[in-house]
């Protein structure tokens, strides 16, 4: 059976900000996932699904909607032990997703057990599982995309913060951006295989992008000064912890590797100040004001998802500087 068409990423419209996080965590996915906040009816899971052509070939897994313990950790495999009387595992969907995403629909309806699961494996990138006769443990490194509707319910703060990237869907599209999902949904359920050939080209220029920034991701340096600017910004936020800070000097040097760049610059900074904060800051707390402007001129994705969203943009070149094509670094 073949597996169904899914809508390219590279044809969504609007939504610009989650395209941008999802194409930054699938160029360093050790950022560590993204939680996509929005009403129904705003095509998280279609987005979501978009990032599974960014990733090469990790796996693309979906928990199941009203999974139990064993589907998710794995359990003992009944055939072999009534068979041939062996405990011997049968993986789950921890298994199956490790080196690639997993993907969890309403994560904030989640059973308490199951998240805290979730919990472990996260922090630990191992599942270890000691029930049923089965002494057995695994890798289980993977990047977690969640979707919420927060009218639904609340996402546990402890499983909020292990997310590292947090964007929010505008519920509200203007009437000419309506009209342009409406047309390019109608025409992909018309016929999805003719939709797909039509945005391949669009599609294979942000595979390709991301791609390139992957590749050059390592010789982008974590710098002194990038740091200074976040670790300032998180604590005049009252964030708590410091993973914002890394998860945040992380989606920075991806934003430049994205943009080609060889430094991360404030701007790139800036550009992901909210994807790291907005779940993490304290409540009444605000984002202190930019020092430099945010590069939202710059930025193909103001482009509306029209075709050209993953272009890289002109590199602008200092006067008698000598622009050098860079020497990307070796896939990790």
């Amino acid at each position: 059976m073949s597996e169904p068409v899914q809508f390219p990423l590279a044809a969504v419209v609007g939504a610009d900000e989650l395209k941008l996080a999802l194409c930054l965590i699938a160029i360093d996915p050790k950022i560590g996932g993204v939680l996509i906040e929005g009403p129904r009816g705003m095509a998280k899971s279609t987005l979501a699904r978009g990032l599974a052509d960014l990733l090469g070939d990790g796996p693309f897994v979906t928990l199941p909607l009203g999974a139990t313990e064993e589907r998710l950790i794995g359990t003992l495999d009944l055939d072999a032990a009534l068979g041939q009387g062996q405990a011997r595992f049968s993986p789950g969907v921890l298994a199956q997703a490790d080196g690639g995403v997993l993907y969890v629909d309403e994560v904030n309806l989640l059973p308490d057990p199951l998240v805290d699961l979730l919990l472990d494996v996260a922090a630990s990138g191992t599942n270890r599982i000691e029930r049923d006769g089965i002494s057995h443990r695994h890798p289980a490194r993977f990047v977690l995309i969640g979707t919420m509707n927060p009218e639904e319910g609340e996402l546990r703060p402890q499983l909020l913060d292990r997310f590292g990237l947090n964007v929010a869907l505008e519920g509200l599209p203007a009437p000419e951006a309506r009209q342009h999902i409406i047309r390019r949904r109608l025409a992909f359920d018309s016929d999805p295989q003719a939709f797909c050939a039509q945005w391949a080209p669009a599609q294979e220029a942000l595979r390709a992008r991301c791609q390139a920034a992957r590749e050059h991701l390592e010789s982008i340096a974590l710098d002194d000064q990038a740091l200074a600017w976040i670790t300032e910004r998180c604590y005049a936020a009252g964030v708590d912890g410091l993973r914002a800070d890394l998860v945040w000097l992380r989606a920075a040097r991806a934003h430049a590797a994205w943009h080609g760049r060889t430094v991360i610059e404030e701007g790139d900074v800036e550009a992901v100040a909210d994807f790291a904060l907005r779940h993490r800051r304290r409540s009444g707390a605000s984002t202190p004001p930019a020092s430099a402007p945010a590069e939202q001129a710059s930025r193909p994705e103001a482009a509306g998802g029209q075709g050209d969203w993953g272009a890289m943009p002109p590199q602008p070149v200092a006067a008698g500087a000598r622009r050098e094509v860079p020497n990307w670094a070796k896939k990790p």
